[in-house]
This record gives structure tokens, C-alpha cells and sequence, in this order.
């Protein structure tokens, strides 16, 4: 048996080996150890090689899924190897792997996450014309959804990666994804090298008619024309289809088409961005405190992937952008969302359902759930036919009634089906009649059971006879020893044991054999019914699938209807005319989550009006005020309402953030570094129609080094890129360009003092701010009061130094007009003690004990 196991692990070297033996899937040799220590099992041994023992570990068959999705998400690959060969057979069963699993091509519903897509992902590189082109494929096997794109440069490969969200990536031996995208994207493990022959372009189309059944891929968007562009997107779906044929050693008949994506339709966000606008995580990595925290109250996992699908990846398509908004618009004026919740609800995941039917990997409960979405439709549709607007028709027709296939499954499938085929009472009764016969052999064996025990005791006289079973025996008549005499001749004795007797006979012979083989021939005729079941659904897929992205289409235009309702957002305009008009603007998130009154602003941009310098207090909101102008920009173009009073938006390309840092000590960066780094990809490939954000460049260095770099890219962006820009400091001498550029406004947060107390009334209004308030908002962060005391002194000094042509190196940082040279004076130890006490925490005792020390002290001071 080892001698097989080591055959077959020759063959899949870099992955675990599931090994089957009976009731356990068996890790040897080092994938034991490994498995061991990922899983926390137990590690034994059996057996010697080399005259060491060999290394073992195992996981129960019935429970392997919950070991190999923490595999899974450990980054691990696992080789199924099942027993194929015959049990009567001599010598080992013959085993061979089923197929291989791996985080990209993961298709079971126990493995993977509902509500998120998994994709497996390929990237690829050639040359042509003395130019490197990129390409990229993405495939999601459990929806069957294939794509290929070729980006422009490494940049917006990088951004195309992000956007994806690459579950494994597949790259040719010797490449690495950091070289690819100029180390703006990092693969954290998941990559894995693939020959470089697998990348060949022309084997690719080759490959790819032969599984669409096509000539040639004209069909698909890939032409003569374009052909050259797309060589390495093509050559990376080629890698990506050889693996994933490697992987599933199955027939991929759901994956029937392939989409070229442009970089042109959409909103490019880079990675920088999405982590900024915290989208899908907030800076603590959770999702409540993100975008789609907010928005995701999808009723399916369907509409929840569609969301971030939307989210991810915002178009640029004003039409299609319209249609949604004005969709979602009547759904709101009608009330609708919480009418279609109630049927949305009762639907389950058509799109992967269906793509395990193809596959043959369906589960029983798979087709009742199938079943039951089904019979939401008509529900559904009627809701929708009462809608005028296009986008809401087109989805009423796609969501049209399957009575072929719903009547199907209501007749073939039980009410509550088990979970396992082998467990029998999956097929409906009624629907097959060989099944129904073998069935009622099984199911009047209790009544021939009893009518064969009281013939039985009739016969032998014997009142406490029983008629009994066990699986090593079978069934026999059980009668007490001191009674075995009395047993007729036509019994006959089967086992003696210590109190008791068993017979059989001839007629509980014929009957035995009857019910056992009519339960094994139930069993059998059920999963044939069950695979030809599979066999005619798998030839609906097409009408399958539309509905399903029907119903990912309407739960997502509900939800987004259901929450612009509840808070109160507004449907955007678009324009031809570049810039972006906001009135009365708010945070979607932070509106959402604060329990005090939120104050909205406008936000204006246009070719007069390129930058607005925004100043103002820590915690006075500017950096809230920078990332709602990005997110309703963004949900304006994913197709939603907005969190605003009126809004209107001229073309986009992209959106630029830079809003705080921190150390890439993976790749051995500061702080400065990553903030330098993402600052030089936005004065890179900003263009005048990209939404830049940037928030207080030039912190990590020396302040005549932060203040020249901040100063230096405000005037390239008003220069060169002419990009629409927030721009966020606290080098007031900033303020000074709006005298050089016409293009540049100066806005500030509003923050006052009352009683001596910082309150920010978080406004936007319109000129520089006239103070830093700085010390303030340490003093609100708790610093000691004597540190708070020192620092006022020395800004002070700092201050009048500098007007007066001192010695200090320092700018002018809302400096307050010269009075006289400042005395500092040394702090009273009277006063600090006073500060620092407790009085809460003194006794009288120790309160008198004070007051006498004090006194003491201050007689000796005078």
C-alpha cells in the first residue's frame, strides 16, 4: 500500500495527499507532519521505511470538508485520492486522485464564503514591437464567470489585481508579481509558478474553441484587430485553463463563454485607494466598519457578491449608471424593496447550484433549494410588472417562470431530501416506479416482520419468542434456552449464546434475502434517478444562469433602494462638463455610525476651480470632509443614490488617495517612504479627469523638507496634471498659492474656543483657517496639563523668534502678531501638585496632612 501511495504522491509533490483508507482520508511522510501542525492532529506512526517509522495522520471521510477549508485558507492545495478499485479484488485497492483542491478552484458550498467571489487568477507578459504587454485572467469556477484584460502598465495591473481579489494567482516560472506591477501589488503567499509553455497564446485559442465549440474567438470580442493586444491576456487564460483542467480532471461544461473587460469602462481605483475609502475593511480589517458594512443587506449571497462587484469596480458608462439610478428611484417611490426582501429571501444560490449540477456535484439539497427559488419567481415577477422603468422590465422578463424545470424537481425531488445520496430518501415517491416497487418491499417488511413472529410463537407454543436483527446476523428468532426445546423441527439453530437461543427458518431465509437486496437495489435505482435528474437540469444551465444574474441584479438595486431610503440619499446627475457639484454632502459611514447630529458640506470642483487647500484643526474633519467627496463620487458611479441634498458629477477616470500612512515592514519601507511612493504614483498617471485626495503630505521629514515636497506637488498637480484634488494640510504657507494660482481655493474646517474649551463646529467655509489649534486637541487627547503649559510657552517663543528674525529654523505656522520677548517662567510646584491630585482618592487624614505640607513649603519660599 505504500509502495501505491508513493507512486501516486510522485505525481502531486507540492500539495497534500489525501489518501483514502475506509472511513479516514490518511496524510503520510512530511504532508502528515504539516497537516498535522496546520490542523493540530495528532500525529502517529504505522509501519517503517528505510527502517524508520513512517509519520501518519488522518481526518474522518464524513467530517474532511471543515479540515480542508481551514487547508484551504492556510494557502494549501490538497490531492483527493479515493478508492476506485474493486473490494473483492487481491493486493491493495486501487486508488487514484479525483481531483485536486486548491483556494482558486473551490466549487463545494461548504467550502467556500457565500457572500464573496473566489477567483482564481493568471497573469502573463510578452513582447511585442520592442513594447512589454500585460495580461490578466480571472476565472470564478464556482459561478463560471471567465475574463480577460490587458492593462496598460503595471500600475493599473495593480489596480485590476486589487480589484479581483486573487484567491490564488498563477504566474510563468521565474516571474514574480512584485516585478510585474513595479512592487505596487503584493501575491502574500498565494502565487504559484506554472511552465512557461503554459502561457503560449496560440495553444490558448486553440484550447479555448475546442471548449467552446467555436472556430475561432471573434465571438467573444477577440479579433484581428485586437488580437496583438490581447496576446498576453490570452496567453495567461491558456495557463489559467491548463490548471484548472490539471485541478478538476472533470468536464468544465459551465464555463461556456469568456469576456473581455476594457480598463477604459471603469473607475480605476488603485490598491491604496480601496484601503483608504475603507470600502470592504476599515482600518481595523473588520467589514462593519466599511462601505459594504453599511450597504450589505442583501437577502442573497447572489446580490451580496453583485454589491461588491458594483463596489469594486465603478463604471464609467453614464447610461448604464442612469438606468440604476432611476431604477432604484422607483423602487423607492413604490415601496418595494421590503416586498421583494420576502421572496429574495426564500432564494437560494442559483448561480453556484447550477454549476454543481453541471459538474455533477450537486447534493440532494442543492436541487430542493434549487426547487424552491424556483417557485419565488412568479412572485417576484409580479412585483416587478407593476415598474415602468427599462431596467426593471428587462430584469421582469429575465426572472420569467421554468415551469419545465420547477415541475421537474417538485416531482422528483422529497419534500426534505437527506443530505447524502448514499442515505437514501432523496427521490420523490411516485416518481419512478422500479424505485417505488423496490421501496414497498422494504417498507411492508414490519408488517411482515409481525406476521412472521406470532406464526412463529403459534407454532412453537413459546409467548415470549421475539423476532430480532443485527447487521453480522442478520434476522432471527430469539427464544430463551430453557425453552429451546420446544422449538418445532422446521426451525433451525443459528447461535447459542449464555441465556438465549436463535433460529431461523426457511420462509425468514427468502424474506431476509428479499428486503436486503431490494434496500441495497432502492439505493442504487435512486442515484441513478439522481444522476439522470442531473443530466437534464445540466441542459437548462443557460435559463438557469440568467435568472440567477437576474436576481444578483434586483437584490442589489433593492438594497441600495432600501438603504438610500432609510437614510435619506438622493439620486446624482451626470454632466459632459468636467467637475464635481456637491451640496450638502455627508459620510455615509461615519453619518451612519455617530449618534451626534451630522454636519453636511458642499463641495465644489471645475476648471476654475482645480485644488481646494483645505486647512484646519486635528479632528476638525478634514479628512472625513476629502473621503465622503471620494465615496459619493464612487457610489455614483456602482450605480446607487448618494448621501447628499443634489449632486453632479462630469467624467471620471480614476480616483487618487493618499490619506495617511504606515510602515510597509514587509518590504522594508517607512512611514515617509510608502506616503512618498503613493504621492509619486498620483503625480504619475493623475490626469484632469481623475478625483485626487491627499491629506498632510510631508509630516515624516523636517518641516522645511515637508513643507518644500507638499508645496512642490500642489503646484504639479495645478500644473501638470491639472487634476481635480483635495488637498488637506497644516503648512498654512500653502494658503499663499491661491495669489499664484486662479485654480486654487482655500477652505478651512471651522473649529472656535468657548470657556477656554476646543469645539469643532465642522463646517466648511470658505478662506484659510486662522489658527492650528493644535495644543488644543493635545489637550483633549489627555496629555499631562504641565506638558500642555510647557508647549504653549515654547510655540510662544517659537512663535515671536521667528517674526523677529531669531535664531530658530521656524516658518510661520499661524503665527500670532510679535508683542515682546516672551519670559518663560519656571512652573510653580504648588500649582503641579494641584494638578496631579486626586482629591477623590484623599482621606481627611491625608487631605489636613497636605494642606500642612504646603503651608510648610510656602513659608519657606517667602
Amino acid at each position: 500500500m505504500m509502495q501505491q501511495f508513493l507512486r501516486i504522491k510522485q505525481d502531486y509533490p507540492d500539495v497534500l495527499l489525501f489518501y483514502r483508507m475506509g472511513d479516514f482520508y490518511e496524510l503520510f511522510f512530511e504532508d502528515a507532519r504539516h497537516a498535522a501542525r496546520v490542523l493540530d492532529l495528532t500525529l502517529t506512526q504505522r509501519g517503517t521505511s528505510a527502517g524508520e517509522p513512517i509519520p501518519m495522520a488522518g481526518v474522518p471521510v464524513h467530517a474532511y470538508e471543515s479540515y480542508l477549508a481551514r487547508l484551504l485558507k492556510a494557502g494549501e492545495s490538497v490531492a483527493i485520492c479515493e478508492q476506485v478499485g474493486d473490494v473483492q479484488a487481491k493486493g491493495p485497492m486501487k486508488r487514484e486522485v479525483v481531483k485536486v483542491v486548491t483556494p482558486g478552484t473551490v466549487t463545494d458550498e461548504a467550502l467556500l464564503e457565500q457572500r464573496q467571489a473566489h477567483r482564481l487568477v493568471a497573469v502573463s507578459r510578452s513582447r511585442y514591437r520592442g513594447r512589454d504587454r500585460l495580461g490578466l485572467a480571472h476565472l470564478d469556477l464556482s459561478s463560471g464567470r471567465f475574463a480577460i484584460m490587458a492593462p496598460a502598465g503595471p500600475d493599473e495591473l495593480a489596480t485590476e489585481l486589487a480589484r479581483v481579489d486573487p484567491r490564488e494567482l498563477l504566474l510563468p516560472e521565474g516571474l514574480s508579481i512584485e516585478a510585474l506591477t513595479d512592487g505596487l501589488f503584493r501575491a502574500d503567499g498565494f502565487s504559484r509558478e506554472r511552465p512557461v509553455w503554459h502561457f503560449a497564446s496560440e495553444t490558448a485559442s486553440e484550447q479555448l474553441c475546442a471548449q467552446f465549440g467555436t472556430r475561432d474567438l471573434a465571438g467573444f470580442g477577440i479579433h484581428a484587430d485586437n488580437r496583438q493586444a490581447l496576446d498576453a491576456a490570452l496567453g495567461a487564460a491558456g495557463a489559467l485553463w491548463q490548471y484548472v483542467n490539471d485541478t478538476q480532471k472533470t468536464k468544465l461544461g459551465h464555463i461556456d463563454g469568456l469576456a473581455v473587460e476594457q480598463t477604459s469602462d471603469a473607475l480605476l481605483l488603485d490598491v491604496h485607494t480601496r484601503r483608504h475609502l475603507e470600502l470592504f475593511e476599515d482600518s481595523q480589517g473588520r467589514p462593519d466598519g466599511a462601505l459594504i458594512g453599511l450597504l450589505d443587506r442583501t437577502a442573497t449571497g447572489m446580490g451580496a457578491r453583485r454589491l461588491r462587484e458594483w463596489l469594486a469596480r465603478p463604471l464609467r458608462d453614464h447610461e448604464r449608471l442612469a438606468a440604476r439610478h432611476q431604477a432604484i428611484g422607483e423602487l423607492r417611490e413604490r415601496d418595494l424593496p421590503a416586498v421583494l426582501f420576502d421572496a429574495l429571501r426564500q432564494v437560494n444560490d442559483i448561480e453556484r447550484i447550477t454549476t454543481r449540477i453541471v459538474l455533477g456535484t450537486a447534493r440532494p439539497r442543492d436541487l430542493a433549494a434549487l426547487r424552491d427559488s424556483l417557485h419565488q419567481l412568479p412572485a417576484l415577477t409580479a412585483t416587478l410588472a407593476t415598474c415602468d422603468q427599462p431596467l426593471l422590465a428587462t430584469l421582469n422578463d429575465a426572472l420569467a417562470d421554468l415551469p419545465e424545470v420547477r415541475e421537474l424537481l417538485d416531482a422528483a425531488i422529497a419534500e426534505k431530501p437527506s443530505v447524502w445520496l448514499r442515505d437514501g430518501g432523496v427521490i420523490a415517491s411516485g416518481f419512478d416506479e422500479e424505485l417505488d416497487r423496490l421501496r414497498g418491499l422494504s417498507e411492508r417488511a414490519d408488517t411482515t416482520l409481525t406476521a412472521m413472529e406470532e406464526d412463529a410463537r403459534r407454532q412453537s407454543g413459546i409467548e415470549n419468542l421475539k423476532l430480532a436483527y443485527n447487521r453480522v446476523h442478520g434476522y432471527y428468532f430469539e427464544v430463551p434456552r430453557s425453552q429451546s426445546a420446544r422449538m418445532p423441527e422446521t426451525f433451525t439453530r443459528r447461535q447459542t449464546l449464555k441465556s438465549v437461543e436463535r433460529y431461523t427458518n426457511d420462509t425468514l431465509k427468502t424474506f431476509e434475502q428479499e428486503v436486503l437486496t431490494a434496500r441495497d437495489k432502492s439505493l442504487a435505482r435512486e442515484r441513478e434517478c439522481f444522476e439522470a435528474l442531473l443530466v437534464t437540469l445540466a441542459g437548462h444551465q443557460g435559463e438557469l444562469r440568467r435568472r440567477a444574474d437576474a436576481l444578483a441584479d434586483l437584490d442589489t438595486l433593492a438594497v441600495l433602494a432600501d438603504v438610500a431610503e432609510r437614510h435619506d440619499w438622493t439620486a446624482p446627475r451626470f454632466r459632459n462638463a468636467l467637475g464635481v457639484d456637491i451640496r450638502q454632502g455627508r459620510h455615509p459611514v461615519v453619518e451612519a455610525n455617530s449618534e451626534a447630529v451630522f454636519v453636511p458640506n458642499d463641495a465644489e470642483l471645475a476648471p476654475d476651480r482645480r485644488m481646494l487647500l483645505i486647512t484646519g484643526p486635528n479632528m476638525g474633519g478634514k479628512s472625513t470632509y476629502m473621503r465622503q467627496t471620494a465615496l459619493i463620487v464612487l457610489l455614483a458611479h456602482a450605480g446607487a443614490h448618494v448621501p447628499a441634498e443634489d449632486v453632479e458629477i462630469g467624467p471620471i477616470d480614476r480616483i487618487f488617495t493618499r490619506i495617511g500612512a504606515s510602515d510597509d515592514l514587509a518590504s522594508g519601507r517607512s512611514t515617509f517612504m510608502v506616503e512618498m511612493t503613493e504621492t509619486a504614483e498620483i503625480l504619475h498617471h493623475a490626469t484632469e479627469r481623475s478625483l485626487v485626495l491627499i491629506d498632510e503630505i510631508g509630516r515624516g521629514t523636517s518641516t522645511f523638507d515637508g513643507l518644500a515636497l507638499a508645496w512642490a506637488v500642489a503646484e504639479h498637480l495645478l500644473q501638470k496634471n491639472r487634476a481635480m484634488t483635495l488637498f488637506a494640510t497644516h503648512y498654512f504657507e500653502l494658503t499663499t498659492l491661491a495669489e499664484q494660482f486662479e485654480t486654487l481655493v482655500n477652505v478651512h474646517l471651522e473649529a472656535i474656543t468657548h470657556n477656554g474649551e476646543l469645539v469643532f463646529l465642522h463646517g466648511v467655509k470658505d478662506g484659510p483657517a486662522n489658527q492650528s489649534y493644535g495644543i488644543d486637541v493635545a489637550r483633549l487627547a489627555g496629555l499631562p496639563r504641565p506638558t500642555i503649559r510647557r508647549a504653549r510657552g515654547l510655540l510662544e517663543k517659537l512663535e515671536w523668534q521667528s517674526h523677529t528674525g531669531g535664531e530658530v529654523p521656524q516658518m510661520d505656522l499661524f503665527a500670532a502678531e510679535p508683542v515682546a520677548d516672551p519670559v518663560e517662567t519656571e512652573p510653580d510646584p504648588l500649582l503641579e501638585a494641584i494638578d496631579t491630585l486626586d482629591p477623590d482618592k484623599l482621606s481627611p487624614r491625608a487631605a489636613l496632612d497636605l494642606l500642612y505640607e504646603w503651608k510648610a513649603r510656602r513659608q519657606q519660599d517667602l
